[in-house]
């Protein structure tokens, strides 16, 4: 049986958030006089409300050594906060955490650099913070050179870095200097593909070579091929704590249970508009049966008869946000109109869906893109592999002939 390496039992995170009243101007000597005279201050908070806000909510879990975990929710879940409290960044309000074996975090771009000093030097400042010696550092530096590919800028200060530079070679030290606990946030999502499957590689063999990762990202497909087991987090609290592919589940119960009417209030450009997007199924709600056609409606507004070329898209996304087709539609003229697209029954198995819409120009310009809006789930009872849910069978089925 693993050991545990991570024990949190009821921690909460509470932040004040304060209301500040209109502001009345002040001269230099009004400032200098606050300064020293505090007690002026009082005056001032009249103006102010002050607001408690639980960015976690009494979470208790335990995670074992060896674990890759992903903790995934949506915006404001409080994913970043529970890093940063098992991170040691900011302490819970209240609750207890115990955890066994140094953590080396990467939570933003530049976790740990001090801007003036050259990659060389931090990563002997990161791995002495972890607590490793000298020699240690050495035996593992020129792994982590390699892995950065920052080669030529390693004598630079870390300021004149850019993004992608930064977080490669904080990943390098963060991953390479064996800690026993690995916490990354979305910060991934900074470098290039290439080097985000570098990095997912690396997790992978962390978590194989025993020890933990901790992973947020909003991307369900890296979190489906690099973590056994997810954390739902929402407004909060722990959803759910299980295997990841039942934590996906709920997760697109819980969107699916947001919107199956997306109404468009951006307008950045009220000439050309996609006013909304919306499904319905027989049911009324957003779940459609195997054999029951997929009707999606988009309301349109164009009124500018500049536009030409202009193409409505659709794309169709699977539970962990990959393209299966996109269709496209040429749009004649000014119009404004609704326009509906009928995906065929009888073509998708069980799981979780949504769409990605836009109003584009091909190989020129993108006027309007909506992603991952009408989250929808088909279920299937009447299909020949619907016996065969459980088991890896794809995304579609297709009418084969055999002979």
């Amino acid at each position: 049986m693993s050991e545990t390496i991570i024990k949190v039992e009821g921690i909460g995170k509470k932040y004040i958030i304060s209301h500040q009243g209109p502001e009345k101007y002040s001269a230099l000597r009004d400032v200098i006089a606050r300064k020293t005279k505090k007690w002026i201050k009082r005056k001032e908070e009249k103006f102010s409300a002050k607001e408690e806000f639980w960015a976690l909510k009494d979470i208790s879990f335990e995670i074992n050594q060896g674990e890759a975990v992903g903790i995934i929710g949506r915006n404001g879940a409080g994913k970043s906060t529970l890093l940063k409290v098992l991170s040691r960044i900011t302490e819970p309000s209240n609750g207890r955490i115990e955890i066994n074996g140094r953590v080396a975090s990467l939570l933003e771009v530049g976790t740990g650099f001090h801007p003036e000093l050259t990659g060389r030097e931090n990563i002997f400042l990161n791995g002495a913070i972890l607590g490793m010696s000298r020699v240690e550092i050495k035996n593992k530096f020129d792994e982590i050179i390699n892995f950065a590919g920052v080669e030529k800028f390693l004598d630079t200060p870390v300021k004149r870095y850019s993004s992608g530079m930064y977080v490669r070679l904080a990943f390098a030290v963060a991953a390479h200097l064996e800690p026993e606990i690995l916490v990354v946030d979305e910060v991934l999502a900074v470098g290039d593909a290439e080097f985000q499957k570098k990095c997912i590689g690396k997790m992978d063999e962390v978590s194989k070579s025993g020890r933990t990762v901790l992973f947020v990202s909003h991307n369900m497909g890296v979190i489906a091929e690099l973590c056994q087991k997810c954390i739902l987090l929402d407004k909060g609290e722990v959803k759910l704590h299980d295997k990841t592919n039942k934590v996906l589940d709920q997760y697109n119960v819980l969107l699916s249970n947001s919107f199956s009417v997306y109404e468009n209030k951006s307008q950045l450009n009220n000439s050309l508009h996609i006013k909304s997007i919306s499904i319905q199924s027989r049911s009324g709600n957003n779940i459609f049966s195997f054999n029951e056609k997929i009707i999606l409606k988009a309301e349109l507004n164009i009124t500018s008869e500049y536009f030409e070329g202009i193409h409505l898209g659709i794309a169709l996304l699977d539970k962990w946000k990959r393209k299966i087709f996109t269709t496209h539609k040429l749009l004649e003229g000014s119009e404004k109109g609704t326009y509906f697209l009928s995906i065929p029954e009888q073509l998708f198995l069980n799981g979780y869906y949504s769409f990605d819409a836009a109003l584009f120009v091909p190989n020129s310009s993108v006027f309007e893109y909506l992603k991952d809006i009408c989250p929808f789930e088909i279920l299937d009872f009447s299909s020949e592999m619907a016996q065969y849910a459980s088991a890896d069978t794809g995304i579609i089925q297709v009418k084969c002939e055999w002979n």
